[in-house]
C-alpha cells in the first residue's frame, strides 16, 4: 500500500528528494505521493522532520 502524507506536512521537500522513482511532487498545500508510482520503499517517511507520512 502506497504511503501518504497527512497534513502536518511543513512542504519542506525533504520527502521528494529521498524518493527513488520521484513519486512525490509539491502540492497546493503539502507534498503529494502518487499512489500508483510509489514503491513503498519507506525512505520518505524516514526523511520527513514532521512526522506526516505514514504507511496508506
Amino acid at each position: 500500500m502506497a504511503y501518504v502524507i497527512g497534513d502536518s506536512c511543513v512542504s519542506c521537500g525533504a520527502c521528494a528528494a529521498q524518493c527513488p522513482v520521484e513519486a512525490i511532487s509539491e502540492g497546493a498545500d503539502k507534498y503529494v505521493i502518487d499512489a500508483d508510482a510509489c514503491i513503498d520503499c519507506g525512505g520518505c517517511a524516514d526523511a520527513c522532520p514532521a512526522e506526516a507520512i505514514t504507511e496508506g
